[in-house]
Parts: C-alpha cells; structure tokens; sequence
C-alpha cells in the first residue's frame, strides 16, 4: 500500500549535505532527495539521464559548455554521459528520480559517495 509522502517533513530528518536519501520507489528508479551547500564533485552518469529538481532554494550545475541555475519549483535533465559538477551558494532542497542502481558520485569516487542511501 502506498502512502502520502511529505517532503518538507522528509528534509527535517536529516542535515546532511550531499547525503541522498531514498523517499519513494517507482519500478526501478528511487525518488531521493537531498540538501546541497557547496559544491558536489565532477562526475557524469555512463548509462543514464540524472534529474534535479528543486524543491527550497537553487541549485546551479556547471556542464562543460554552460552553467545551469535551477530554482524553486523548476528541474533540469542532466543527459546521460554529460560531466556535471552541482553546487549551491546556500542551502537548498532537492529531489532526484534516477534508476536504483545509481550512485550519487557517478563514475568518480569521493568522500561524498553514498553507495547504499538510506530509505527514510
């Protein structure tokens, strides 16, 4: 049985940044979500599209031709394979729908690697 989910209420559990957390599942894919401040590391997704979308505040994500700015109530596609580099001049909230299989970190292994986030 599914049951409704409250994001704000969601984000007051935890104070992480970079941290991804696992919300909701939909066929293969994980709903996450989590709190960026600062700036996340270069990486790319080999095998699928990544999307952000901002629930509080803004998040820009640096592209190797653009950068991107992403505010409240809007999202934006990282297409498979595009090196990013997110990051947020101050707290914002954000939801991620990516296959269950994806790290956060994509092809790079940081100190911000969350292999097996947790389901809150």
């Amino acid at each position: 049985m599914n049951n409704v989910v409250n994001i704000k209420a969601k984000f007051a559990l935890f104070n992480e940044y970079w941290a991804p957390r696992i919300v909701g599942e939909i066929n293969d894919y994980h709903v996450k979500i989590f709190k960026a401040k600062g700036e996340f590391v270069w990486h790319n997704h080999e095998n699928t599209d990544e999307y952000f979308q901002v629930i509080k505040g803004q998040l820009n994500i640096k592209l190797p031709d653009r950068e991107v700015t992403i505010k409240e109530g809007e999202f934006f596609i990282v297409p498979k394979g595009v090196q990013h580099c997110p990051y947020a001049r101050e707290e914002a909230h954000i939801l991620l729908l990516e296959p269950k299989e994806t790290v956060n970190t994509g092809d790079v292994k940081s100190d911000k690697t969350v292999k097996n986030p947790e389901k809150i």
